[in-house]
């Protein structure tokens, strides 16, 4: 099956499946909500220009329901360093762990993975 994956730097993702982090920030938003079904593939580096893509591992399956303008006071949940004015906070549900975590590519942006899970 072909599903939508956002790449999240270690140890977010953990966070993710843990119930810590509950929000994604970005300075971005998707062209569509909400995003059901999306795979969270930890890796290991910020993907930039200059790194574009590297491996990286599919542990969840989660659901981005809505996102508004992130908060200062959100900081916690976000689990971020800091607070930065104009990004977005994308507000994960259903949270699914992958049973087998699966060895992927990571990419920037929202892409695209076939999986054999669910």
């Amino acid at each position: 099956m072909i599903y939508s994956a956002l790449s999240i730097v270690a140890p977010n993702g953990t966070k993710i499946l843990e119930g810590i982090k509950q929000i994604e920030v970005r300075s971005w938003t998707p062209q569509e909500l909400p995003l059901k079904n999306l795979v969270i593939v930890e890796n290991k580096n910020f993907l930039n220009d200059g790194l574009q893509e590297e491996q990286g591992i599919a542990i969840a399956i989660v659901d981005i329901e809505s996102i508004h303008e992130w908060k200062q006071d959100e900081i916690k949940i976000a689990c971020a360093p800091y607070w930065q004015e104009g990004s977005f906070a994308w507000v994960i549900a259903n949270i699914r762990p992958i049973s087998l975590p699966i060895q992927v590519v990571a990419k920037r942006k929202i892409y695209h993975l076939m999986l054999d899970i669910e």
